[in-house]
């Protein structure tokens, strides 16, 4: 069985590891780097790991990369990224091909989450399905009969930059992008700005950094500010998914990324959201579940992706 080298670059994690078409990883490593540099500091980490991966594992055929940001497929051109600087325009497939001398298949990070959980995970067997990571940034990929819609090349199902009504602004009718409000970095943002969450809340600190798993946890201890918080997130978020479920009329959504760990605090408000947003035809017609490899799935994706699967 061939063995391929999976990469995933993340707005906050970067994740490589060598495995097979079939998605099993032999071996992996991750990190969260600074970013002092931007785009530059991700290059120098990818290129001493994976060739220290490739003197380990010479019999590597391919490369497959989730890349956290909107690309062109037929060239691996980067378009840029909302979350690190220095991607703008960038060669991706051509960099890869030339640091390492093996061919490489580049894909939007969510998409490769999507084709994993397709293969892999909680998708298996679905006609039409609908995946998104609420992480660093919101992503979407939609897959029909098993194979990704890629639009006219540049991606589809970008749930993170669909609009929505802005609660954060006084401006009446103020609209903002999606992941504006609901991102795991605009959640924790928002919670850590001074004079936001009171003083009575659960998550009241000082000089500590408030984290979306700090939200979850006052959910379950039932802190009303908190609760008040998630639901507006959450209300937020199911907007995007009902406009989802109006344009596609897909049958299952998959949802990953960090902010996704909450767990059950999170998806019983959206699904009662969604069911509530959604256009008559839709209501009662899908399903709603977290994803089942979490933090492997870019990684996995993208194994799959260098097997051809992703098309």
């Amino acid at each position: 069985m061939n063995k391929y080298i999976g990469v995933e670059i993340g707005g906050t994690k970067q994740q490589i590891g060598v495995g097979y078409g079939n998605g099993n990883i032999i071996v992996s490593r991750n990190v969260k780097l600074q970013y002092k540099r931007g785009a530059e500091d991700i290059l120098d980490w990818l290129s001493e790991n994976i060739r220290e991966l490739l003197d380990e594992y010479p019999d590597v055929s391919r490369i497959g990369v989730g890349f956290g940001g909107p690309l062109e497929s037929s060239t691996g051109r980067v378009l840029c990224s909302l979350q690190v600087p220095g991607w703008k325009d960038f060669q991706l497939k051509k960099w890869f091909e030339e640091e390492f001398h093996l061919p490489a298949v580049i894909v939007n990070d969510t998409v490769a989450g999507g084709i994993a959980e397709l293969y892999c995970g909680a998708g298996i067997g679905s006609k039409s399905m609908f995946y998104t990571n609420i992480g660093t940034g919101i992503g979407g990929g939609l897959y029909i009969d098993g194979k990704n819609y890629d639009g006219i090349g540049f991606g589809a199902g970008y749930l993170g930059n669909s609009l929505i009504p802005d609660w954060q602004s006084s401006t009446p009718g103020a609209m903002t992008r999606l992941e504006l409000i609901c991102s795991g970095r605009s959640i924790e943002t928002r919670l850590n700005q001074p004079g936001y969450v009171p003083e009575s809340s659960f998550l009241y600190k000082t000089g500590e950094r408030i984290t979306c798993q700090d939200l979850g946890d006052g959910v379950k201890a039932e802190d009303a500010f908190c609760m008040e918080e998630l639901d507006r997130i959450a209300s937020s978020f199911s907007i995007g998914l009902a406009n989802v479920l109006a344009l596609g009329g897909i049958q299952k959504i998959l949802i990953g990324g960090g902010v996704a760990k909450m767990g059950e605090v999170l998806f019983s408000r959206i699904r009662r959201f969604t069911e509530e947003y959604a256009f008559v035809a839709n209501q009662g017609t899908y399903m709603i579940q977290p994803c089942r490899l979490m933090d492997e799935a870019v990684i996995v994706g993208a194994l799959l992706a260098a097997d051809g699967k992703w098309r």
